[in-house]
């Protein structure tokens, strides 16, 4: 212990008396250090975390496997019918507890100013599943789980402090929720949220945050219907029953009932999905790419600090080796030089946690709040260990080999008087393969932040087939006991017409689902003249409600046809406006001007509608989807509670919103409004997750190109500085600068070649990971590759020149003089 003792002392003390070096090493290493703490803070919270609830690991997600859905959708899982669900519930002998959910959209009105919140109907077990219990109050009873029991609620802690100023007295209340009394029951802790939106596949229109949960309470006729799929199934295994288990008994259900009831269920599966794959899956290659990046920064960090001790060694040789004559044997020396690397790391280490701790403060201010778990993210004890661990780690990896290097001295050449230190072939050779393997990681991240680069310019060069510049977006969700379907209609061309009269508003419409918005639908419909589709090939397109000015507000081109008018209202011909890929899908070599479709009334009997306009592709989804086919009913003709306005304008959209609310509750005080965005917001967003990716990425590759810069130009500086008794020999015997100029470039521009031929190879095997992160790029793009290749050679090569440059300007008599 009192060697140990000795060992730390003196290494304090040598990395003291070289503050520039001990600066230098401990911020490059802390860069390295905490950028990796950092993103690992992220991994862990995200992927590596256990989800909040009891025993999480038996959590599972049962969805209904339909192939025509994911060929309209490309979604795996979708939603679940009533009646599939009752019969899993009372059929399964493998799930412990099973609930079903799904969203809701209410209107708190009577406590001051009427709000607009977001809500899940769920079982009554779906709490005791979870394993959770209210904070105040209770959670549902199991006879609240039937109509006519289920005029109770739940709060979130958000909303029962936001809007019921956290009153411990609100449990047994009556509040009024779309018109209609319901009797808080409890309120939830603050930190359950259940299920965020970023948990499910897209396309499910739960909220961001959820407000309040009502009990799911089917009637009879919703337990009976198999057509209607909107539930959400969440089950919990039993304790001896694995995944596998469950999934074989869960497809032989969904077996029995096909032979059951071929008609809605013949093409119908089941699939479960682990939970916490469920909420992270898709977040998983992204961050781990990024924690592979960031592992390469570190990586050449330690090649640097590795170069530098290198050198550091070779400056120290005398006192070495008088250490050696003194008796110090070479593991004692190797053990000397390796307690100051600790040291070094040591310190970098605890400089890097605290770089972690604002790192992780700026990601959580730039992370795209559609990343799962993203509010849960920060350091726990889990990163302070991977800190100390990687800072050991980085320690002996850029330690051990200079100080086997340092630890070989020729006691006789070194402390002979006047003798000339050298830093020997074995230093030389291996601080070229660090220059090599800097480059060649360097090169690395620069194609992979190059490839999302030119991904994400791709992306946003593709036409969303609107405009979305000066476009304010609003949420209107009308109560149904309050307004049927005439009043709903009247409500919306009634507001509609106050908003187009407002200065400043060029244009207002309505629609639902509003693009860019996550939500997706799909209607099957039959085409005038043509025999029934096969349940093979059953016709789908995404519905979508709109009012007659909506293609005008967001500048949606007309191609053929006509759009809606104030004339297609609910006594008109019955017309439907459809896009250019419902038209090239269904209607491929012929106008389908005038063609008439098919809709599923009452009692099956059919309701024609006639196809009077064709619009272009607007890309509903995201940018990165094809557009699928889609059909626009007028909303006069087919009335929604539930509308998005859209309100074109001359200059801030935003400036219209305080007009706009009040437009709204000058037609009912009642009404609130909700999810205020523009357009470009939305699109920014539907992006957001792709920017993210491409900034932290180019950010470590620009880091990791200075730092390889950095030690190819440290390398060429100590080469020409060992080599001046040379260079003034040469230039003495007649050598000229263009000479040594060449030789010097020579030699720096050989570890450059080799290291970009190594990080080309690399990555040409390794950007395939990042594949699915691309958007119409392949992951071996030459262009990518030729062009940033080129990039690093031109850095590399005046890094090497400005140290060659100087070598030029030697005096060979002073040269000379120096040995």
């Amino acid at each position: 212990m009192q060697t140990l003792w000795q060992d730390l002392r003196y290494g304090a003390r040598m990395l003291l008396k070289n503050p520039g070096f001990t600066l230098v090493a401990v911020t490059t290493l802390s860069l390295g250090i905490g950028a990796n703490s950092a993103i690992f803070s992220v991994v862990n919270s995200v992927l590596l975390r256990e989800l909040p609830y009891r025993e999480p690991r038996r959590l599972v997600m049962v969805w209904s496997d339909r192939p025509q859905l994911q060929a309209r959708t490309g979604m795996t899982e979708g939603p679940v019918s009533a009646a599939d669900f009752t019969d899993w519930r009372d059929q399964n002998q493998s799930f412990e507890q099973i609930a079903a959910l799904h969203s809701q959209s209410l209107n708190i009105t009577g406590a001051g100013e009427p709000k607009f919140v977001g809500g899940v109907r769920a079982s009554a077990s779906l709490f005791a599943l979870l394993g959770v219990e209210a904070r105040h109050g209770r959670v549902f009873l199991p006879e609240e789980d039937r109509a006519g029991a289920n005029r109770v609620v739940i709060l979130s802690d958000r909303l029962w402090v936001r809007g019921f100023g956290a009153d411990p007295k609100i449990i047994g209340q009556t509040i009024s929720l779309n018109n209609e009394p319901y009797t808080v029951v409890g309120v939830m802790p603050p930190d359950f949220q259940f299920p965020r939106k970023a948990d499910l596949p897209a396309g499910f229109q739960f909220p961001r945050e959820v407000d309040l949960y009502t009990p799911l309470a089917l009637t009879p006729e919703q337990r009976n219907n198999r057509g209607r799929h909107y539930l959400s199934v969440i089950a919990r295994l039993k304790p001896q029953t694995g995944f596998e288990q469950a999934r074989a008994e869960m497809e032989g259900i969904a077996e029995r009932l096909k032979q059951q009831y071929p008609n809605t269920n013949r093409d119908k599966g089941v699939r479960l999905v682990a939970f916490h794959q469920q909420v992270v899956g898709k977040a998983r290659p992204a961050l781990l790419a990024l924690l592979g990046a960031v592992g390469f920064v570190l990586l050449i960090a330690c090649a640097n600090i590795a170069n530098l001790l290198l050198a550091r060694g070779a400056a120290r040789q005398k006192e070495l080796a008088i250490r050696a004559a003194l008796g110090a044997g070479r593991l004692r020396v190797i053990r000397q030089l390796l307690t100051e690397s600790l040291l070094l790391a040591a310190s970098a280490g605890a400089l890097a946690l605290l770089l972690a701790v604002w790192g992780v403060d700026l990601l959580r201010a730039i992370i795209p709040n559609n990343l799962p778990r993203a509010d849960e993210i920060g350091v726990d004890v889990r990163v302070f260990g991977f800190t100390l661990v990687v800072s050991l780690g980085a320690g002996i990896l850029f330690g051990l080999i200079p100080a086997l290097q340092a630890s070989r001295t020729d006691l006789n050449e070194t402390l002979k008087e006047g003798g000339r230190s050298s830093g020997g072939g074995g230093h030389n050779r291996f601080r070229g393969l660090l220059v090599i393997s800097e480059i060649a990681l360097a090169l690395l991240l620069l194609v992979g932040a190059g490839l999302l680069a030119r991904s994400f310019v791709r992306l946003m060069s593709v036409d969303p087939g609107l405009d979305p510049r000066n476009v304010l977006t609003m949420d209107i969700m009308l109560p149904r006991g309050k307004y049927q379907p005439p009043q709903q209609a009247a409500f919306f061309q009634q507001l509609l017409e106050r908003l187009r009269a407002l200065p400043g508003v060029q244009s207002a419409g309505a629609v639902y689902p509003l693009p860019l918005s996550g939500a997706e639908e799909g209607m099957g419909f039959g085409i005038e003249g043509r025999p029934p589709a096969t349940p093979g090939e059953r016709r789908n397109a995404g519905p979508r409600w709109v009012s007659p000015d909506y293609f005008k507000a967001l500048k949606i081109q007309l191609l053929k046809g006509r759009v809606f008018t104030e004339s297609d209202g609910a006594e008109a011909p019955l017309v439907l406006v459809i896009n250019e890929a419902m038209a090239r899908q269904y209607w491929p070599n012929e106008d389908p001007i005038g063609g008439r479709v098919a809709f599923n009334g009452l009692g099956n009997q059919p309701i024609w509608r006639e196809i009077v306009g064709v619009v272009k592709d607007v890309r509903h989804t995201a940018l990165d989807t094809e557009s699928k086919p889609q059909m626009y009913f007028p909303f006069t003709q087919f009335p929604s509670p539930f509308m998005t306005l859209v309100a074109r304008t001359d200059g801030d959209p935003l400036s219209l919103v305080a007009a706009a609310r009040s437009q709204v509750q000058a037609i009912d005080r009642d009404q609130p409004i909700s999810n205020i965005h523009t357009m470009e917001e939305l699109l920014a967003k539907s992006v957001s997750q792709r920017r993210f990716n491409l900034l932290l990425l180019a950010i470590f590759a620009g880091v990791a190109l200075l730092l390889a810069v950095v030690g190819i130009y440290g390398v060429m500086s100590y080469s020409v500085e060992q080599r001046t008794h040379e260079i003034g020999v040469r230039m003495a015997l007649g050598g000229g600068a263009a000479d040594v100029l060449r030789l010097l470039l020579g030699q720096g521009m050989k570890l450059v070649a080799i290291g970009v031929a190594i990080g080309l190879a690399a990555a040409f095997g390794l950007t395939r990971l990042i594949s699915a992160l691309l958007f119409d790029v392949r992951a071996t793009d030459p262009v990518t590759f030729v062009t940033l290749a080129l990039l690093l050679t031109v850095v590399a090569l005046l890094a090497c020149y400005i140290p060659a440059r100087r070598a030029t300007k030697v005096d060979p008599i002073v040269a000379l003089r120096r040995e």
